[in-house]
């Protein structure tokens, strides 16, 4: 834990958009992360492709609902540091056939922000044409699409590529954390020094 209290001041008011559904996201990818990003002094949005509440689910069971901070097609990449995508294996399937969330998710590409994306998530970045060239992890089952789309797919805990940090499923949620923080805080000692 010692790593994370260096990082909780680095991330002191700033802002990190949680991109899902509204249904089928991984509770324990969506919880675990916000939690740590929290607790790390950052402010974590939850941002979907409808109002209301998301709908959790624990694998396959409905678990718990979350209110919707932000709509997609009304959030602007400029107003956050970082995005995570967490998985689940319809949340990411939804996403990919959002535009809004396509473009919300390349825009912070294009501005050079960090992404933590894990399990099914990639799905949403090779949507968004953004994984070419990359080398990254994921759910074992996305490994040709990641490899058709240009990525290099590797079988790693955790594995970060210029600010873009992956991991494969919950068991990796400790590695996941512990590196998007470091990222996040990163990013923002980059934008800071620009």
């Amino acid at each position: 834990m010692k790593g994370i209290t260096t990082v909780a001041a680095n991330l002191s008011g700033r802002r990190v958009a949680f991109l899902v559904a509204p249904e089928g996201v991984e509770r324990v990818e969506l919880t675990e992360p916000w939690k740590a990003v929290q607790e790390a002094g950052g402010q974590p949005e939850l941002v979907s492709t409808q109002s209301g509440n998301v709908q959790s689910f624990d694998h396959l069971d409905k678990s718990d609902t979350f209110t919707v901070d932000r709509v997609v097609s009304e959030a602007n990449v400029g107003d956050y540091d970082a995005l995570v995508l967490p998985g689940g294996v319809a949340n990411p399937d939804f996403l990919r056939m959002n535009t809004a969330a396509v473009n919300f998710a390349r825009g912070f590409f294009e501005q050079a922000k960090p992404v933590a994306a894990i399990c099914h998530a990639p799905w949403t970045l090779i949507e968004a044409d953004v994984v070419r060239g990359r080398r990254l992890t994921s759910w074992p089952s996305l490994q040709t699409d990641l490899r058709n789309a240009g990525a290099e797919w590797v079988d790693e805990e955790v594995v970060v590529d210029q600010g873009l940090v992956t991991s494969r499923n919950p068991d990796d949620l400790p590695a996941f954390k512990a590196k998007l923080l470091e990222e996040f805080a990163e990013g923002k000692d980059r934008a800071a020094s620009v």
